[in-house]
């Protein structure tokens, strides 16, 4: 029997290939690679307590690896076989984000790595959305639209083969791998050639940028990849200084000691050359570079107090005053560890001090208590998801459409998941379980 190359080691391969595949098309995000690893050496250098903590929790080796990508497809046999082609890489869809509620027509689903030990070797996520054709007023041009998407095909049959292939026979050889991401790279790359005329494009394109993005092309272009970094301040601050124009406003919540959730910014989207059938001439602009920084993973608890003062703050045109609004309000939310600890407002995982290790933990010791006593050491989880608010935020921003804000969205996550033909991972659920399993680990039984 071949040996079969482990779906961690397929989705390095297919991010640093899709990574490099970008660089080409959009040098602006090779620049911006290399700022964010400027400063992150910096960080590191400047702060040698984060430099050993990332270190010693085993999250520094992820950090220069990590990426986040995002796409959006237009159909739900296109959903469909994309949760085929990522589970060959170990990726199973998390999460379920209505964007609607910010005025862009698609929901969401981002397709990660879920264990503590694929997260280590490479924390690769696709933000996945789906175009809601229900959300176009104009009945004519929906049908025009799904008429469009009905006629391509956005996978190679090569790529379906080796889909059937892995799940067959349960796995891919390293040569089936690489040619499974050679092939795979295809749905992705961006084509300068429009499906549909430039008159389509563009009453497309005025019902929403967005649509058009997805409905006039033969493939669905990556639209974004993120490296992360640990101060997007001070990559929003240099941006400029490396020719780079970035979005106005930082997403997410304010600077903290303690990091929280997901904080992103990033570039302005590209104007691209398009050819339209018949040979007409234009141009479309949808992709752009992105810049994340990532913190802890928020409890229902904490998640709640969070949309609460961020909904509080609102949202601003400039970015100093921005940040300042958001700092005052998020006073509210506890910034050190042991109160979100203590308060449960965020997500721990626990490993054994040497002293620890010297010393189990017994029956009915409680983990503040070991913390305390410096037997445990408590590690945020870090949050390895989304917010829709800050990407409907990026969207608009790089799309150039004015926020469409809605009071209520339209979430479907039933539609969503008969679409995807599977259930969304919770991805509360997913924290809970890692922090239960770390104090397992520990002999530990309550937190």
């Amino acid at each position: 029997m071949d040996h079969f190359l482990s779906a961690d080691a397929i989705r390095t391969r297919f991010s640093q290939a899709m990574s490099a595949m970008y660089q080409q098309e959009v040098p602006q995000y090779g620049t911006l690679m290399e700022l964010v690893q400027q400063v992150n050496a910096r960080c590191l250098a400047d702060n040698p307590a984060l430099h050993a903590r990332l270190e010693a929790a085993d999250e520094l080796s992820r950090l220069n690896l990590e990426r986040h990508g995002a796409i959006r497809v237009g159909t739900a046999q296109e959903l469909a076989t994309l949760r085929q082609m990522f589970a060959v890489m170990g990726m199973a869809p998390v999460g379920y984000y209505d964007l609607s509620q910010a005025g862009v027509p698609v929901h969401s689903t981002a397709f990660r790595p879920v264990s503590d030990e694929a997260l280590r070797r490479n924390p690769f996520r696709i933000f996945t959305s789906l175009l809601r054709l229900e959300l176009i007023d104009d009945i004519p041009l929906r049908e025009k639209a799904a008429a469009i998407l009905a006629q391509r095909d956005i996978f190679t049959p090569r790529c379906r083969a080796l889909m059937a292939q892995h799940q067959q026979q349960g796995g891919l050889s390293e040569a089936d791998a690489d040619a499974f991401v050679h092939e795979a790279l295809e749905t992705f790359r961006w084509h300068a050639l429009s499906t549909v005329d430039s008159a389509d494009y563009q009453a497309l394109s005025q019902q929403h940028r967005l649509i058009a993005d997805v409905v006039c092309f033969p493939g669905c272009h990556i639209n974004h990849l993120t490296p992360r970094t640990l101060d997007i301040d001070r990559v929003q601050a240099l941006m400029p200084d490396y020719g780079i124009d970035p979005k106005a406003v930082i997403e997410g919540p304010p600077r903290r000691e303690v990091p929280i959730l997901l904080r992103q910014t990033s570039f302005k989207a590209l104007e691209e050359p398009v050819i339209f059938q018949q040979g007409e001439t234009g141009t479309h602009t949808a992709r752009f570079g992105e810049i994340e920084q990532r913190g802890a993973a928020l409890t229902p608890k904490g998640r709640a107090l969070y949309d609460r003062l961020l909904a509080e703050a609102g949202t601003g045109t400039d970015n100093q005053q921005h940040q300042r609004r958001l700092s005052e309000v998020f006073r509210a939310f506890p910034d050190d560890e042991r109160s979100l600890r203590e308060q449960q407002l965020a997500w721990f995982s626990y490993r054994l001090s040497e002293q620890g290790a010297a010393q189990p933990p017994q029956s009915g010791e409680s983990a503040g208590a070991l913390v305390e006593q410096g037997r445990l050491i408590a590690d945020p989880i870090i949050y390895e998801d989304f917010l829709p608010v800050s990407a409907a935020g990026i969207f608009q921003s790089n799309l150039g459409d004015k926020a469409q804000a809605r009071s209520a969205g339209n979430a479907s996550r039933a539609d969503f998941e008969a679409a995807l033909g599977a259930p969304v991972q919770d991805e509360m659920a997913l924290y809970e379980a890692r922090q239960r399993q770390s104090l397992a680990r520990c002999g530990v039984s309550e937190a």
